[in-house]
């Protein structure tokens, strides 16, 4: 009931009951894996570029699916190096560099442009402080 539950909620199109997850398309394996997380109802999801390679409708369903999991009360953290992505889906944006977060944008700050500049900021002022720590050694 649970298998019937999770591909009737991400629509994940399948030939036959039986068949292998491996011959279904690359966005439906991605929700095949996404289906089996869900089944024990985490509470923090982390995601590693969830739409990257799939379909532009595929992705839309994944956006639907975090989208629902956030409003039901689940943490989602993912990593994406795709600004559309970022914009459209987050509610929060963390600029990480050097393992470290160096800024966060959120509301009418959450712009291509601040995380374009956010990054470009971080790497200059990287390889500035990285060259006068040189010239002092």
């Amino acid at each position: 009931a649970a298998v019937k539950r999770g591909i009737d909620w991400l629509q994940i199109r399948i030939g036959a009951p039986g068949d292998a997850v491996s011959t279904l398309s690359g966005g439906n394996q991605q929700k095949v894996v996404l289906a089996k997380w869900l089944m024990t109802e985490p509470r923090i999801i982390l995601l590693n570029d969830p739409t990257r390679g799939i379909d532009v409708g595929t992705k839309q369903e994944v956006y639907r699916l975090m989208r629902a999991l956030a409003d039901q009360g689940a943490a989602i953290l993912f990593y994406s190096t795709d600004y559309d992505e970022l914009i459209g889906c987050c509610d929060r944006v963390a600029i990480m560099y050097g393992g470290r977060i160096v800024r966060e944008l959120e509301g009418d700050e959450l712009t291509e442009t601040n995380i374009v500049a956010s990054a470009l900021n971080v790497d200059a002022a990287t390889s500035a402080n990285a060259r006068a720590e040189g010239a002092h050694a």
